[in-house]
């Protein structure tokens, strides 16, 4: 049933920005491999192992919930 499976996605997504700005991961975007250049004028912030983590995170659960429903 799809609209089950999107009020899921919808509940997840809010638990996990719920538990970003209360800073309960605070660790996510501070990896090491994050680009972070800060400067007077000028802040660059590239999230790349963050990303990376994210997508095999995404990846993995796309996967299980494919192979059950």
């Amino acid at each position: 049933n799809t609209t089950s499976l999107t009020t899921g996605l919808k509940t997840v997504i809010v638990v996990v920005g719920l538990a970003m700005t209360s800073g309960a991961l605070g660790w996510f975007g501070r990896l090491p491999g994050d680009v972070r250049i800060e400067r007077e004028s000028v802040r660059v912030y590239v999230p790349i192992t963050s990303m990376v983590i994210a997508s095999v995170v995404i990846s993995a659960v796309l996967a299980l919930l494919r192979r059950f429903f």
